[in-house]
């Protein structure tokens, strides 16, 4: 699944961001509430990890506004405030279910598995990716374009993956390393340049139509043939 943390606090944010990510999910991560809200607007995510108490707006407003727009994407509330008319709360503005402060991941990754088994067929998680002849299938780990079969390594799939749910737009080396590498800060090497390189002649050797782009002085961008 593609999951966002709404959560304030890094140490527990990085906690989930490793754990979710060790067990095969992509995951972003906003700090604030107005942050999560303009993300998950977006509606490229399969499902939402939103704490309470958030600087800027608070989870409950965020889950409201989503459900004003819309937005249907299931959500786990994640909160301090554990008592009955605390979760009853949560629950009445929209959220789909509720975990209290201290918890157990593997209580918190069944109750995201749970939530993306509850989906309608609306919201369904999505299992494949497309752009122009490339494909993806996340449950296959298979990527092919126009039916060639292209042999990714485990990072180069996880790079491609995260280029492809943000088609067309501008992807910073900060979102590479955050979101595919797990780090949270610039370790001045050129890792992201090498794997790069490698995944542009995997997907675009050979083909009349490069799909990756360098934007200088910006980043990176997988977008549809002009």
């Amino acid at each position: 699944m593609r999951i966002l943390i709404i959560e304030d606090d890094r140490e527990t944010a990085d906690y989930l961001r490793k754990g979710l990510a060790e067990n095969g999910h992509v995951v972003d991560h906003a700090p604030t509430g107005p942050q999560g809200l303009a993300m998950a607007l977006e509606s490229i995510y399969d499902a939402l990890i939103v704490d309470r108490m958030l600087p800027g707006l608070d989870g409950l407003s965020v889950i409201q506004a989503l459900r004003k727009e819309q937005v249907k994407i299931p959500v786990l509330i994640l909160s301090a405030l554990g008592q009955v008319n605390d979760r009853v709360r949560g629950l009445k503005a929209g959220g789909d279910d509720y975990l209290v402060k201290p918890f157990a991941f593997s209580e918190l990754l069944a109750r995201m598995e749970a939530l993306g088994r509850r989906a309608t067929p609306e919201e369904k998680v999505v299992t494949t990716l497309g752009l122009a002849d490339l494909e993806m299938d996340l449950l296959a780990r298979t990527v092919t374009r126009a039916d060639r079969p292209i042999d990714l390594q485990p990072r180069e799939f996880r790079l491609l993956e995260y280029l492809m749910r943000h088609a067309g737009q501008v992807v910073t080396r900060t979102m590479l390393l955050e979101s595919v590498w797990d780090y949270h800060f610039d370790p001045q090497t050129n890792v992201i340049d090498v794997h790069i390189s490698r995944l542009r002649a995997k997907i675009d050797k050979g083909f009349d139509e490069p799909l990756l782009h360098t934007v200088r002085g910006a980043g990176y961008t997988l977008r549809e043939p002009a």
